[in-house]
Parts: C-alpha cells; structure tokens; sequence
C-alpha cells in the first residue's frame, strides 16, 4: 500500500512538472512550432543547415585532431633526439673525467650539467643520485634547474627509468613557470654512471611545449573561422536555392489564392522547367475550364432568376383574375353542405397559397440578384414577437408560452422580415409540435438580441438538421400541415437574417423537438456578438455536460450581461 502511494505521489509530481513545462515553453515554442509545421522552406533551410553543421563538426573535429596528434608526435620524437644527444655528451664528459674525490666529482657534475645544457636546447634540467644505492661519501649531491622540475617527477617515471633497461623514458607532464602558469610539457628521463663509485644518476630533461599548444590553438581558431565561413556560406547558398526552388510553388499558391478570391484573370506564368512549365499549362487549362462553367453557370443562373421573377410576375396577372372569380363564386348563395361550396372553398384556399408562393418565389429571387434593401426602424422585439404569437395562437393546437427575460430596449431592424421570421419560426412549431408546448423566450445582452423557439414534437434528425435550411426541403412531404407552406419559409428567413448581419440556427433531435434561434446583433457589435440564448437547450440532459463543459462559462457571461442591459 505504501509502495502504491508513493508511485501514485511520483506520477502526481511528473506531471505537475510536464504542465509546468507546458505552461513555460507554450508561449516560447507554440510559435515556432507553428511555424516548423507549417513553412516546408523553413524545415528544408533548418535540416540543410544543422547536417551541414554536422558535417562541418566531424571534419573540423578529425582534422584538429590529427593535426594535434602529428604535431605532439613530431614535437615528441623532436624532444627524444635532443634528450638522446644531450645524454651522449654528458656521458662522454664523464667517461673522459678521471676524478676520483669529492671535490673533482663536484666540478665533473657542474661540468655534466653545462654540457647538458649547451648541447640541449632546454635549460630545465635535475640531476639526482638514482635511489636504493649504497651511500658515497664523494658523490655529487643532486641538483636541479627548476624546483619545479623535481614535483614534475612522477614515481612511476622514477620506477621505470630505475627497472627498465631502454636508454630513455619520456612522460607527459605540467610545467608549472616561475610566474606560477601551467604550460604542457614532456620530461625525458635517462641514465648516468659517475666513476669512482659514485653510482648511477637519473638525468631529467622537461621540455616546455606551450609553443605546440599555441600552434595547435592557432589552428583550432583558423578552423572555427574557416567552419562558421563555411556555415554562412551555405547558408547563404541553401537561401538562395531555396527562394529559386520555392519560387515557383509561391507563384502557383499566390495565382491559386487569387482565383479561390474571385479574380478569374489569374495565371500561372511559365517557370522556364519541365516539369513546373507542364504543372503552369495544367493549371491555366483548369482555369480557362473553370471560368467558362463559371461563365456558364452565370449566364443559367440569371437565366433562372430572370425566369422566376419573370413568371411570378406573369402569373400575378392570371391569379388575380382567378381571385376575383372566386370571389364571385363565393358571394352568391350556396348550400354550405353542397360540393359546389365545399369546391370554391378549396380553390380560396389553393389561390392563397399560390399567392403566397409567387411572394416567396419573388422574395428569393430578389435575394439571389442581390437587389435586397431593408429599411430599419426601430423597433422593439419583444412587442413584436407577442404580436406573432398572439396572431398564430387561435392556429395552434399547441399552448404557446413566451419568456421575455430580455430585449426590451428597441433595435434597428427591418420589422417586416423580422416578423416574417418570428411567424415563420412560430409556424413551424406549431405545424411539428404534435399539440405539445411551444416556448418561444427572448434575451438580450451587451451585445445582441436572440429570439428561441423551442417544441418538443417529432424532431429532425441530425442528417434532416443539415438541409433545414435548403430550398423547397421537407423532411417528411406526406405530412399534414395546418398552415400550409412553400418550402421556402425557412431559406427566407435564413436570408432575412443574414441581411441583418445576423444567424439563424437550428437544433433538432428524433423524440426530443426543435430549437430554432434567432440572433441580431446590436449596431455597436457587428459581427463579434454573442448568442445570450445557447442553441442546445437546457433541458437536454444527455448534452448538458458536453455544453456545460464547453460554453458554461459563456452562458454565465451572456445571462450577467443581460442582466446589466435590462439594468
């Protein structure tokens, strides 16, 4: 159990520790890694670069290094020779002395060490009796150049030039000078034999090697020079072939964003390549074919707006002549049960909403010429949407309830279209609500106006709440109606609001109703409004959380806001 919480404890501290880091590095990195993803200029520059670093890195690293290693061996092997030399000649001083006392043996060592001297071209030198042998009373005493040369001596030099059996031993050292700076050395380490009995010496030579470290510095630093030289150059090189090889991919996305934008004079110039010159003539092609279906479409869609005003028009005509007939027909005296009167009260009832079709079919035509002007006022939205209601009331099977928690101060709006939203939005509920409760509430924020009708009937599905909007759609065409309907009510409506800088949403589930919601916003938000009514309704428990979760806090604004407005 203890082992159980103290990894649960871990697990709680790394990922305390990975938020933290998230929280530090997002501002610091999310750009750049924004940038990475999306720029393929910047992710070839970045690779070319840090392999060419790479490179540079490994080349500069083995050439500094064999550099190094042959300039020590030569130094070395220089060093050698010298110390081989110096030996020979101390040797031969000695073997051509006869000093047999202390004090001829004392001028034979200073003698030894002047010729060492002379004949070395390095003045550290320590001569010392070789240790483990008998006292002699007429031997030298040991002597040295440098005191710092005797700490420089390791024992396992000593050890070696003592047991082993070559004429020399050489070990790499520090150096320290007089002024108390380190510098790289080798000392080289031989043997003397003295007459008389004096014994055997140990000759130590150190050769100063700050020279080689300075050269071989100076060749690290002529490298670095040379590598960031070089690193800026490809730089330089990787930049300018990329701008060359990207510059044709940012001539084909710049002509294809211009013509997505609507410039249908948009080429794409030749590139003087193969392949890019093929990839040029393949995309004019698809543009000269886009612009002439464009063209095409053009021409049959002012064609067809041309035709439905056209016969909408025409048909005014006819259909008030059809009118009047009826009204003829229906004034004078008929048996109420008869199926004359029956037939002129269907063909009043047909005329009307033939009427009300040719308006509709007007009224969208109008809409695609894009010869739509509304004349606002202003007007207050809750007076007009209990007008709606009360007008529609007597039609409904349904009780209609309606909850102004807002929108009392007045918004310019075209009152026309806005009411023909209202009853179009109230008539559909009444028409899909199967008798059930019809809420239709009204709000108000900082920023906007929204009008929700809400009705639990039959609902649409979420593939039938896709086309609710579409023209002349129903979701189910044998349905029996009570207000009857063009098809075209809810595209109308959907226009209406746009023109107001408005939206018009829709949610619907199967057994649960429908929710539509009006939004206006006010003159001083255009376009960076906010619903202070949510779409999904409350009521709906399988989405609470999801909307809690995502938009709680929203609600809770746009409610304080509301609340601050009706203040």
């Amino acid at each position: 159990m203890v082992a159980r919480n103290g990894r649960s404890a871990f697990r709680q501290r790394l990922r305390r520790l990975r938020l933290r880091w998230i929280r530090f590095s997002q501002p610091l990195l999310g750009p750049l890694r924004r940038r990475w993803k999306r720029s393929l200029k910047l992710r070839t520059m970045t690779i070319t670069g840090i392999v060419t670093g790479v490179m540079i890195l490994i080349a500069g690293t083995f050439i500094l290094t064999n550099v190094g290693d042959d300039l020590y061996s030569a130094r070395r092997d220089q060093v050698l020779q010298d110390s081989a030399r110096a030996t020979l000649a101390a040797q031969g001083r000695i073997d051509a002395s006869d000093a047999s006392n202390r004090a001829s043996m004392l001028a034979l060592a200073a003698s030894v060490r002047r010729t060492v001297q002379d004949t070395s071209a390095s003045q550290l030198i320590y001569v010392r009796r070789q240790p483990g042998q008998a006292p002699a009373p007429d031997a030298p005493d040991d002597s040295t150049t440098l005191p710092q040369l005797v700490d420089a001596v390791t024992p396992e030099l000593s050890e070696a030039v003592k047991q082993g059996e070559a004429p020399q031993f050489w070990q790499a050292v520090r150096l320290m000078d007089d002024s108390g700076v380190e510098n790289p050395g080798i000392v080289v380490a031989s043997t003397l034999s003295f007459p008389a009995g004096a014994g055997t010496y140990d000759l130590f030579i150190g050769y100063d090697l700050s020279d080689t470290e300075r050269a071989l510095g100076f060749i690290s630093r002529t490298l670095a020079l040379t590598a960031l030289f070089l690193m800026l150059l490809i730089g330089g090189l990787v930049l300018v072939i990329s701008n060359i090889v990207f510059r044709p991919i940012r001539v084909a996305a710049n002509t294809s964003r211009r013509l997505a934008a609507g410039d249908r004079e948009a080429r794409m110039p030749l590139q003087n390549d193969e392949h890019f010159d093929q990839l040029s003539k393949g995309f004019n092609d698809m543009a000269d074919t886009l612009q002439r279906r464009i063209d095409e479409l053009d021409r049959l869609s002012e064609m067809q707006q041309r035709f439905v005003s056209d016969v909408s028009h025409e048909l005014r005509t006819p259909l008030t002549t059809v009118r009047l007939a009826s009204e003829v027909l229906k004034a004078q005296e008929h048996d109420p049960e008869s199926s004359q009167a029956r037939a002129i009260e269907v063909l009043g009832d047909q005329i009307d909403r033939f009427e009300s079709l040719l308006t509709d079919l007007l009224e969208i035509s109008r809409y695609d010429a894009g010869r739509v002007v509304i004349e606002t006022e202003p007007t207050n939205l809750v007076a007009l949407t209990n007008d709606v209601v009360e007008g529609l009331r007597p039609l409904s099977g349904s009780p209609i309830e309606i909850c102004t928690d807002g929108g009392f101060s007045p918004l310019e709006v075209d009152a026309r279209r806005i009411r023909r939203i209202v009853s179009n939005l109230v008539g559909n509920a009444i028409e899909h609500g199967e008798g059930r409760p019809i809420v239709v509430s009204v709000d108000s924020n900082a920023g906007a106006v929204a009008i929700g009708v809400r009705d639990w009937g039959v609902g649409l599905s979420s593939e039938h709440i896709a086309h609710v909007f579409d023209r002349f759609w129903r979701a189910d065409p044998s349905r029996k109606r009570t207000l009857g309907g063009t098809g075209l009510g809810l595209a109308i409506a959907q226009e209406d609001a746009a023109v107001h800088g408005g939206t018009l949403e829709a949610w619907s589930r199967l057994g649960e109703g429908s929710h539509f919601l009006l939004t206006l916003p006010r003159a001083a938000y255009p376009g960076s409004f906010v619903s202070p009514i949510p779409l999904v309704p409350e009521d709906v428990t399988s989405d609470r959380d999801a909307v809690e979760t995502a938009g709680g806090w929203l609600r809770r604004a746009s409610r304080r806001l509301s609340r601050e407005a009706r203040r």
